[in-house]
Formats: C-alpha cells, structure tokens, sequence
C-alpha cells in the first residue's frame, strides 16, 4: 500500500514539473530576436553641455561618443542605430529611425568646438551644467533664449529659428543630392560629347580619306585624259606616216612604171634601126 502511495505521488510529481516545458514548446514557436543596447558610458559626475548654434540642440562635447540632449531625451548612435533614454547614463531604448534634429547637425560641428568657429564665424559657447538643461531646454525654446543670448555666442551669425536650421539642413541635403546628380549628369554628358567627338573626329578621317580617294581619282582621270590625248595624237601622227609613205610609195611605183615603158620604148627603136 506505501508502495502504491509513494508511485502515485511520484507520477504527480512528474506530471505537474513537465506541464510548463510543454506549454513552453507548445506556445512558444517564435524566435525573439532582441537587439543589442550600447554599452553604458562612465561619467564621473553630472555632464556639462554646450548648445549647438542655431539649435536647441545639447551635446556634451568631450566625449569620443555623440551624447544628444533634445527635446526632453537623451540621444546617441551606436553600431547603425539611434537609442534614447530619459537618464544620461542609463536606460537606453532602440529608437526605430534617425531624430529629426539629427539632420541639422552638421557633420564637423566638433571642430568648430575645438577650433570655436561656427561657420567661419568666432564662435564664443557657453558650459551648461547639466541641471540647467534638464529644467529650462522647454523655457528656453519658448522664449527663444539662445537668439536673444548674442545668437548662441556666435558673432556675426544671422538669427534664424531652429525651424528654419531644420529647413535648412533638409535643403542642404537636398542641396548634395541635386549635385551629386548634377555631377552624374554631367560626367554622362561628358561621356556622350566624347563620343561624339570621337566620332566626329572618325568622321573627319573619313571624309578626308574619301577627299584624297576624290584628289586620286581627279589626278587619275587627268592622266587617262592626257593618256588618251597622246594616244590620239600618236595616232595621228601615224596616219601621216602612212599617208607619207603611201604617197611616196606611189610616186616611186609610178617613177618606175615610166622608166619600164621609156625601156620598152627604147627597145622598140632599137629594134626599129636593127630592121
């Protein structure tokens, strides 16, 4: 009776252990596929950042990593793809497609920090502590803080919105793209006009090949005409010949026929005395 007790108990046992293993392969027929999170970044204390002229767009500049600040998020790029996250130091989320403040950054922007030029102007930023970002980037958007503040520290820069930067780093993209096609039609044009010139120049060849067949041609026919003009005066002056040597031929035919009949007329007188 223990015996039976202790299988059963075990058989349970057995059952309930494999039912989750089971619902496992039974429910679980995807393959998760998770994407990768950025390694974290040591900070030794709360970052100090700079805003990007013309933006409301923060970055802390000395680091080998872009760290953003936009917007309320924090932002940076890693191996292809863009990550955000509330915290500076810590949990980032994959962001599914490029920030759209991303495109009005340009892509030097720290050399212009090293070298404190903005556009081939002197560019004189300002450290921001990092508490100061995090409670008046929307303040300072609304009031338009950094334009009043002699536009971002820089000297000499027309004021413009970020609307407007956004606009124009679009337009400047725009701007490679119409060039960068511009450029291809171009090198094609090229390519067709050094065709034509190619055979342009095969042409030329041809036609001045055809002009000196023509040239060869022409100076042929004028040595058959002279040819012929000797030919015919060859033979004219063999038909003089003839008519020449005919006559005289004639005349000594002629000639000789009266010194026979003299001959014969002189025998028949000498005939005449013998008688």
């Amino acid at each position: 009776m223990k015996k039976l007790i202790f299988g059963t108990l075990l058989l349970a046992l057995v059952i309930v252990l494999s039912i989750p293993t089971m619902a496992g392969a039974m429910g679980g027929g995807g393959v998760n596929v998770s994407i990768g999170l950025p390694p974290p970044i040591e900070f030794a204390g709360p970052p100090e950042m700079i805003v990007l002229p013309e933006t409301y767009v923060y970055v802390v500049p000395d680091l080998d990593v872009d760290i953003f600040f936009y917007s309320g998020w924090w932002w940076r790029p890693w191996q292809g793809r863009w990550y955000r996250s509330q915290y500076y130091n810590s949990g980032w989320g994959y962001y599914q497609s490029v920030p759209p403040f991303y495109a009005g950054i340009p892509s030097g922007w720290r050399n212009d920090y090293r070298n404190h030029r903005w556009r081939g102007h002197q560019w004189n930023y300002q450290r921001i502590p990092h508490q100061q970002v995090q409670q008046n980037w929307r303040s300072w958007e609304q009031s338009k803080h950094w334009e009043n503040q002699q536009t971002w520290g820089v000297q000499g820069l027309r004021d413009r919105t970020p609307s407007q930067h956004l606009e124009t780093g679009s337009q400047y993209g725009e701007d490679q793209q119409q060039n960068s096609q511009q450029q291809q039609g171009n090198r094609e044009s090229g390519k067709v006009e050094q065709k034509h010139r190619k055979a342009g120049s095969q042409s030329g060849e041809v036609k001045s090949q055809h002009l000196e067949t023509g040239s060869q041609s022409g100076e042929g026919q004028q040595q058959n005409l002279q040819q012929q003009q000797g030919n015919l005066e060859k033979g004219k002056v063999q038909q003089q010949h003839q008519k020449k040597v005919g006559s005289q031929s004639g005349e000594v035919k002629s000639q000789h026929s009266q010194q026979q009949q003299g001959n014969h007329e002189k025998g028949d007188v000498e005939q005449q005395d013998t008688k």
